[in-house]
């Protein structure tokens, strides 16, 4: 237990006393906290994505079947829906600081480890543990962006840093892409692998845990928006102790009908997201008889349109919702059902039609993609963030390995339509899940007595 007590969170320092030395810190920190974990997020996604621009280079040198590749992208996605779980419930009771820098070092170790091999065995384990280490770069976030930002401000500040999944997906034709071309295939895998090490150790150096692990106050003191988090009760302690393992998982999550809403929701969206991303160009090089550089050009007005719904669901939810996400949430899953019917009315030839419905789609469902781990961490628990958040992220990747293999039998037996057809129900069944949380805000934590009991009520919700 001692050699990995580093990664436990940071313990609480005397509070700092003078106000306009908590201003300048607090402005000094967060920003620092924000653009670290930015960038360090865009690298998880370098080595996450990486083989999927050497798998030409692979079948060529190597003589592998693209079924022998289809097992590694599943072997990434099995190991990494189970991790984003158990890493959630891991990283809440650990220093962000360490946890993301080590994840991120070990994703690139076995990138490089990946390319000094040669036999689908070892391409699968090494694989399968980048997979697991990936799963280490989303809960510390989600546990920096409750702690550091309050709810008033947090869908502004969780939509700017949930654009890191695109400015990293950008990133990885540029550079895995072009490496593998110039220099082969096990370069193209070397590089990210370095690059990832060297970012993951700057992580270590710029992060830090919670505002009171520097001495500061809680970001909801800091606001002085105590009034509007403790209406009823008054009870800050509660939210800033630490929880056990079990009142993680049991009481804030397992026993939280609000976050299994949430997690069957997410399911739907993923698939939607992820069938987009994989079949669409697909979709319309054979039905719509574009060429695969107008097809593929579509798919980046797809990452393009994400980026600025993230920034949008953000900045909407907290202007004109007071930081409700329900609304934004179930109109853009509803928006989402129209754009995805509206690719099978895209006239054939019609790449700039096809190019405004692809942006569309991504605007809107990059929305409630972010948003909902946003409604996750805030209806479950201050401390539970990274495993509320880990827990849907589970019925996430799910999603993401359903719009894989039967969405292609389906496009396979009963045709493009019938494509379309699965995924706007997709689409509908999301925005039915979502509609249900329209009025919920938060949830209310009722203070414990003073005695050892500290369980907490987790029934109340406040509904605004």
């Amino acid at each position: 237990m001692g050699l990995f007590k580093f990664l436990q969170h940071a313990p609480y320092k005397e509070s700092i006393k003078d106000p306009d030395r908590i201003k300048k810190e607090y402005r000094y920190w967060r920003l620092r906290i924000f653009y670290s974990m930015y960038i360090g997020y865009a690298f998880f996604y370098l080595t996450r994505k990486s083989f999927t621009f050497v798998m030409p280079a692979m079948i060529i040198d190597l003589g592998f079947t693209k079924t022998d590749l289809g097992i590694l992208g599943s072997v990434l996605y099995m190991t990494y829906g189970i991790s984003k779980f158990v890493s959630g419930v891991m990283s809440d009771r650990s220093n962000p600081r360490y946890f993301m820098g080590i994840g991120l070092i070990l994703t690139g170790v076995f990138n490089i480890l990946f390319g000094f091999s040669s036999s689908i065995f070892f391409f699968a384990l090494f694989w399968g543990l980048n997979g697991w280490f990936q799963g280490w770069g989303w809960p510390p976030c989600a546990r920096l962006l409750t702690h550091w930002y309050s709810q008033s401000e947090r869908g502004t500040w969780w939509g700017v840093w949930n654009t890191s999944h695109n400015v990293g997906g950008a990133l990885i034709p540029l550079v895995v892409a072009v490496i593998a071309q110039s220099f082969g295939w096990r370069v193209a895998m070397y590089i990210p692998g370095l690059m990832c090490i060297a970012v993951g150790l700057y992580l270590i150096n710029r992060l830090r845990d919670t505002p009171q692990s520097l001495g500061l106050p809680s970001v909801e003191k800091y606001r002085h928006e105590l009034g509007k988090e403790k209406e009823n009760d008054g009870s800050l302690e509660q939210d800033e102790r630490e929880l056990s393992r079990k009142e993680l998982l049991l009481e804030f999550v397992l026993r939280n009908r609000y976050i299994w809403i949430l997690g069957v929701a997410y399911f739907f969206v993923y698939i939607v997201r992820t069938a987009v991303n994989d079949w669409g160009q697909l979709f319309l090089y054979e039905q719509k008889g574009f060429s695969l550089i107008a097809a593929g050009s579509c798919i980046f007005f797809f990452e393009a349109g994400g980026f600025f719904g993230s920034l949008a669901a953000g900045w909407f939810s907290d202007k004109f919702f007071a930081g409700r996400r329900g609304p934004i949430n179930a109109f853009f899953a509803l928006c989402v059902t129209l754009t995805v019917y509206a690719l099978w009315l895209t006239p054939v030839g019609g790449v700039a039609i096809a190019s405004g419905i692809m942006f569309l789609t991504g605007f809107f469902i990059f929305g409630p993609q972010m948003l909902i781990g946003v409604a996750a961490a805030e209806l479950s628990h201050k401390k539970a963030a990274g495993t509320a958040t880990g827990f849907i992220g589970w019925f996430a990747y799910f999603g993401a390995a359903a719009a894989g293999f039967p969405f292609g039998k389906i496009s396979q037996d009963y045709g493009w339509e019938a494509f379309i057809v699965a995924l706007t129900a997709c689409a509908c069944l999301s925005t039915l899940c979502l509609i249900p949380l329209w009025s919920v805000k938060r949830r209310k934590v009722q203070a414990a007595p003073a005695v050892e009991n500290h369980e907490i009520s987790q029934n109340a919700i406040d509904a605004e």
